[in-house]
């Protein structure tokens, strides 16, 4: 579907997530621009940074990309946190989302596209814990039909910011501008997006035996509803808890 831009003033700067939560996608389906705040001080508290909530066969499991504290950085931010190789947790993930999602609709048609983060050689590809998660983001707002996440341009970058595969270039001048227009949106904040996204419940494999399931991964609605995910995202996003959370937002704060 063609993505309606319900609240295109808005430019929010959202925790580090680890395929983030179905409210947290429907939040960014909503706002004109969503970027993931990665100078934000490193807090070992903040676990969805690195683990995420599906559904399985007993109700929920958690999935935790292994990370390397940060050491002898003052004032480390999540930007600082590495990935570590212990315990091959990428095939725990893959062997767990097989388990979890190989019958549900779409579970064939998306899975190769997460390859890249669910196969031998991740922590290679992706050293730290914000390659990851932006990969991984990337990859979920190309499913999705989202527009790809502001990326400040590197010095002596074209001044067309490059986009991913299937992007749209935007002046490197309007992707700063957003940038530094973003409005933190810290995780209890947050809370508003999952409420919202509970009140509205969307198909699920497992459903008649376990009722639904809120609050878990996007790649639960992707695995679930497929192409018809966008279409229950703006659903999420026109809703009246959705427009109370954007408008105490939206007045001023605007960007170009």
């Amino acid at each position: 579907m063609s993505r309606p831009v319900r609240y295109p003033a808005v430019t929010l700067a959202l925790p580090p997530a680890y395929y983030g939560s179905v409210g947290r996608y429907a939040l960014i389906w909503g706002a004109g621009h969503a970027s993931t705040a990665w100078d934000t001080l490193f807090d070992k508290r903040q676990k969805s940074a690195h683990r995420c909530v599906i559904a399985d066969k007993q109700g929920t499991a958690t999935l935790t990309a292994s990370i390397a504290k940060p050491h002898g950085i003052t004032r480390a931010t999540w930007a600082d946190v590495s990935l570590s190789d212990h315990g091959a947790w990428w095939r725990v993930h893959r062997s767990t989302l097989e388990t979890a999602y190989g019958r549900t609709p779409f579970f064939e048609f998306y899975i190769d596209r997460l390859a890249p983060f669910l196969t031998d050689g991740v922590t290679d590809r992706y050293p730290t814990l914000r390659a990851l998660d932006d990969a991984i983001d990337a990859t979920l707002r190309a499913i999705l039909g989202l527009t790809p996440a502001p990326t400040a341009p590197l010095p002596g970058a074209s001044p067309f910011a490059t986009p991913p595969s299937g992007g749209t270039q935007a002046p490197a001048s309007t992707v700063a501008a957003s940038e530094a227009a973003a409005l933190p949106v810290p995780p209890p904040a947050l809370a508003a997006a999952e409420n919202a996204a509970a009140a509205i419940p969307y198909w699920q494999v497992r459903a008649h035996t376990l009722g639904h399931i809120a609050g878990l991964s996007v790649l639960d609605l992707i695995f679930n509803l497929g192409p018809e995910a966008p279409l229950w995202l703006d659903r999420v996003a026109a809703s009246p808890i959705m427009h109370n959370f954007f408008n105490t937002l939206q007045s001023p704060h605007t960007h170009g």
